[in-house]
């Protein structure tokens, strides 16, 4: 007779879940809506990454005990961390853009005469 997985181990399933599908409606809204969720998802305070980086250092705490304890190599706790502290960065850098994000959010749809321009993505060095 097999056990039951523990509830955190099936809360980290269902938010995994969650999260596909909020993939799928995201690839499949319009901008407004889309600049909404990514907004929301991006809030370093109350957001799904800032949730994420969170959680990593948390699991980098735990590991850097089990580490001194023995029990997980010292690697998964350096890695862990090493994670922890990119993730916090990458906030960081994105919390810049919540009000463009917002912004965006909340225009109309509407149908312009003229589409606007694309902006260039990348951008060429001169030799």
């Amino acid at each position: 007779m097999s056990h039951p997985a523990p509830y955190p181990v099936r809360l980290a399933d269902e938010i995994t879940r969650q999260l596909g599908q909020l993939a799928n409606h995201l690839s499949q809204l319009p901008p407004p809506q889309a600049a909404q969720v990514i907004a929301r998802v991006l809030d370093p305070d109350a957001g799904v990454l800032g949730g994420i980086t969170h959680l990593v250092a948390t699991g980098s705490a735990f590991a850097k005990d089990q580490a001194e304890r023995g029990a997980l190599p010292a690697e998964v706790w350096l890695a862990l961390g090493r994670a922890s502290n990119e993730l916090h960065d990458i906030t960081l850098d994105l919390d810049e853009h919540q009000d463009t994000l917002r912004h965006v959010g909340t225009q109309p749809v509407t149908t312009a005469a003229k589409p606007p321009a694309p902006a260039p993505l990348v951008v060429r060095r001169r030799r």
